[in-house]
């Protein structure tokens, strides 16, 4: 009997709570072994950077005890001002000489000094004709910003095997959780920053984070309201009762939220002027800050889009007397970045 392929573990390190997710094989699927998260203090994640390593490794380390997760191998993914995702127009190219190419053009590309980083690309291979260009898809992350996280892992004993962008582990999980070729807005909002990906025809067309989070909403509520930040969490995604503080909510929820709109329209616009005859269909929302009360109706009013709320468990299979399937419904939209880690094998 064939032995099932081995997974990585997917750790999402986020500002506001880490989440972890382990899965098997399952036939031509997936099934989910072990998911968690645990509450991350203000300040020791700051736009993608470990502030606070040791203690963020404390965290990591009582999840993988609390969830007997026993597997060393583990795939992270980052984002924030440290991360360029950049699609670039080049001549057609075998994959060592673009190596070349990038690696010596790679300042007019990105801001930072190309020592400074880790790069990688993937060619989109978009060239029709033998006189088309071809789309490469850039990715820079910042060495001291990596490291960071990887020698935070190795004191921990773990193995790290995979960096990759929140974006497109976004994109990973959707495509297996959906297997749609539909143009869509995938759209991820974190605590303190929101992914964005368009995908078309199957690939990654424009890629960005933006610093803005759902955090933003609780700490104007519980300072407008004069609340503990917890009960504000609370209100925000519709737990308890806003009362005759509705009026001072609706007006914090139309300010915050109009900016997150604007600039998701400003992705969907861009996308749309260089793609004007492959209209998008959906907008997929994940992430923590999904949950917002109001949140999804208000979106699809702005943009015009059918609003999917993603639940990356939804094709795979479930044993129910080890995992609450109440407890999964209601953290599947803040786990779909760690779930598009966990896909990846672990045979490297």
């Amino acid at each position: 009997m064939a032995k099932k392929e081995k997974l990585i573990t997917g750790v999402d390190i986020g500002s506001h709570a880490i989440k972890v997710c382990q899965l098997q094989r399952s036939g031509d699927g997936f099934a989910l072994l072990a998911l968690g998260s645990a509450v991350v203090p203000p300040g020791y994640v700051e736009d993608g950077v470990l502030q606070e390593p040791d203690q963020i490794g404390e965290i990591i380390e009582a999840l993988f005890k609390n969830l007997k997760i026993k597997g060393a191998k583990v795939g992270i993914s980052i984002s924030g001002y440290s991360v360029i995702v950049k699609k670039v127009h080049m001549d057609p190219m075998g994959e060592e000489e673009l190596a070349l190419h990038i690696m010596e053009e790679a300042e007019q590309y990105i801001p930072f000094d190309k020592d400074d980083v880790y790069m990688d690309f993937q060619d989109l291979k978009t060239a029709v004709n033998e006189d088309d260009r071809t789309d490469v898809m850039l990715v820079a992350a910042k060495k001291e910003v990596v490291d960071g996280y990887l020698d935070m892992l190795y004191k921990l004993k773990l193995k790290p095997v995979l960096v990759d962008v929140d974006g497109f582990a976004l994109e990973n999980i959707w495509e297996i959780a959906h297997k749609t070729k539909k143009n869509v807005a995938l759209v991820d909002i974190g605590a303190s920053k929101m992914n964005i990906n368009i995908i078309a025809d199957g690939a990654s067309v424009l890629a960005r984070d933006i610093v803005v989070g759902s955090s933003q909403l609780t700490e104007q509520i519980a300072s407008v309201c004069d609340l503990e930040f917890d009960e504000a969490e609370k209100i925000k995604v519709g737990l308890i009762a806003a009362e005759d503080r509705q009026p001072e909510i609706e007006e914090i929820f139309h300010s915050t939220c109009t900016n997150w709109v604007f600039e998701i329209k400003k992705a969907i616009d861009l996308y749309v002027a260089n793609n004007p005859n492959m209209p998008l269909e959906q907008l997929v929302l994940s992430g923590g800050g999904s949950k917002i009360e109001g949140l999804k109706e208000y979106l699809g009013r702005e943009t015009g889009l059918e609003i999917i709320e993603f639940n990356p468990f939804g094709t795979m299979k479930v044993n129910e007397k080890k995992i609450d399937l109440k407890y999964l419904k209601a953290t599947a939209p803040e786990m779909a970045i760690a779930t598009g880690l966990a896909i990846r094998p672990a045979a490297f």
